[in-house]
């Protein structure tokens, strides 16, 4: 496993044999609801298949509605991925809280998640994927 160690002493590690990630480009539209309100639509979304974990939509954030976030404080590191950044969805109350996550410097193996984010999908609506 390729591993280095930044200047804050935070493990950088490489996608890999046995954690591996793959970004494929994902068919059809996605469509993300909180309290009636459309808060993502987009036809550009990528899907991230990490290891055994679920697949995740990560939707460009030009599709997003920013207007409707609130930014906060929390903050969690993938060795994999990087810093993530947090948002919250008001409208959504209490349950959206910290809903959506952005690696917005992430690592050079994954730059092509810059820009994006995304939803947890039980502090959400909905997360429609149609054809």
């Amino acid at each position: 496993m390729s591993a280095t160690t930044t200047a804050s002493d935070k493990p950088i590690r490489l996608p890999n044999p046995e954690h591996p990630i793959t970004l494929t480009p994902t068919q059809g539209r996605i469509i993300v609801k909180v309290a009636g309100e459309t808060i993502a639509d987009t036809t550009h979304a990528l899907t991230l298949q990490e290891a055994k974990y679920p697949a995740v939509q990560y939707i460009p954030r030009a599709d997003v509605k920013v207007a409707a976030l609130s930014r906060t404080e929390h903050s969690t590191y993938c060795p994999y991925k990087g810093d993530a950044s947090y948002y919250s969805i008001p409208a959504g109350g209490e349950r959206s809280k910290n809903a959506i996550w952005t690696y917005e410097s992430p690592h050079p193996a994954m730059a092509q998640i810059k820009d994006y984010v995304a939803f947890y999908p039980d502090r959400v609506d909905s997360i429609e994927h149609t054809a």
